[in-house]
């Protein structure tokens, strides 16, 4: 008897369906680490449990405005009875929620409060993005120790500084460098302007109590920096024709 093992042993199976990194989900971490690798050079694989998404043609209300919508943009009082969880998210609204799994669908046990928000498509929660790219400051890593909770932080600041660097050089994120200990200073695109009302509240703010009226860091896109990720919106919370996927809001 011939070894069957052996049989098709000279076909390029192998070579094709051999890769040299496996990166589960696409989301914002599995993306980012596919890119990583891609750029490296290594032969990447990205399994997707979801569904594909095209770029523009799979943004169904991308261009949608808010009077458009059949309840301006709100979910309704059954959608929140019927999707307790996932109704938590920031970003969930009428103009997202195609973005989001149902509660129902995707059942699961809380032994301790628990709020699993999910996003099942290629891109994951990234197309609910909000935007937001504050750094993390020496006082959270260190805060477990600190306080007595949870696990160390096995990194502190100054080992992931300069991938903050990294990560903000490649989307563009927009803020002004104040030197506040708590909320480090990064890679920054012009920030946006504040009003009046705003510098006026700024300034109160500091004279009288000593404390920071901070812009926010955020992702964007500016004429100086034309190759980043993303671009602000001026519409309801929904996916951007870029990577990201919320318009600006007050804050």
């Amino acid at each position: 008897m011939p070894d069957t093992t052996q049989v098709n042993a000279n076909t390029k199976g192998v070579a094709q369906h051999s890769y040299d990194a496996i990166v589960i989900g696409s989301g914002i971490s599995g993306g980012w680490a596919a890119k990583e690798l891609c750029e490296k050079g290594l032969k990447t694989l990205v399994l997707e449990r979801g569904r594909n998404i095209e770029h523009i043609k799979d943004y169904p209300t991308m261009n949608t405005p808010i009077w458009e919508f059949r309840h301006r943009g709100q979910i309704t009082r059954k959608q929140l009875d019927e999707n307790p969880f996932i109704s938590k998210a920031a970003g969930y609204d009428e103009s997202t929620q195609h973005f989001f799994i149902k509660d129902k669908d995707h059942p699961y046990i809380q032994e301790k409060p628990f709020e699993w928000i999910r996003g099942y498509q290629v891109g994951g929660k990234s197309l609910i993005w909000g935007r937001a790219c504050a750094r993390w400051s020496e006082f959270d890593f260190t805060a477990p120790a600190r306080y007595g909770y949870a696990v160390d932080w096995p990194v502190r600041y100054k080992d992931m500084a300069p991938w903050y660097s990294h990560v903000e050089r490649f989307i563009g994120v927009c803020g002004t460098k104040d030197g506040i200990e708590a909320m480090p200073d990064g890679e920054f695109l012009p920030a946006y302007e504040l009003n009046c009302v705003e510098q006026h509240l700024k300034e109160v703010i500091w004279d009288k109590f000593k404390r920071y009226y901070a812009s926010g860091r955020w992702a964007r896109t500016h004429p100086r920096f034309p190759g980043v990720s993303c671009r602000e919106r001026r519409s309801p919370e929904k996916t951007a024709p870029k990577v990201c996927a919320q318009p600006d809001r007050p804050s």
